[in-house]
């Protein structure tokens, strides 16, 4: 990334790339967590879609269910895209898809005992993996860098 930036100002003495060092290197850091996120989630037979939704009913409340509005809320995504993703679940036999005991006309989907075992493993797996991509960091490091991501997506509009 220093190569780089040090061409750009050569070829482009006028302009200011002091951001483009940050961003390109928050792109690469990028691309290598989720790589390193995916071959996790494989080893449990899960994309980071699957292990989304999983997690998301998982640290829900007993007995880890929530309507398909719910978890589209809490994940930021379309219904179809949302509609999908809890087929492909079922299909594998990690969740359940009912109507809503007190409203029929609602649907709840709730992890069988397949898909909390499931997440369960998955889920330490995943901190473990998250730890060992930040080992090379202090723990005062991890909280300052915390700190800076949290103003940066603030910045974009894309707060906590």
């Amino acid at each position: 990334m220093d190569r780089i930036l040090e061409q750009w100002r050569q070829a482009r003495p006028d302009l200011d790339v002091g951001a483009m060092g940050p961003l390109g290197r928050l792109s690469r850091v990028s691309h290598h967590v989720s790589r390193r996120m995916a071959e996790t989630f494989a080893r449990h037979g899960l994309n980071a879609a699957g292990f989304d939704v999983l997690a998301t009913l998982r640290r829900s409340p007993p007995p880890h269910a929530l309507s398909p509005g719910a978890l589209m809320a809490s994940m930021m995504i379309t219904s179809g895209t949302m509609t999908n993703r809890i087929e492909q679940l079922a299909k594998a036999g990690l969740v359940t898809r009912t109507s809503d005991r007190a409203d029929a006309r609602r649907a709840v989907v709730q992890l069988t005992p397949k898909g909390f075992d499931l997440i369960d493993r998955a889920i330490a797996d995943h901190v473990q993996t998250q730890a060992a991509l930040l080992s090379g960091l202090s723990d005062q490091d991890i909280a300052r860098l915390d700190t800076l991501l949290r103003a940066l997506l603030e910045s974009v509009g894309e707060g906590d």
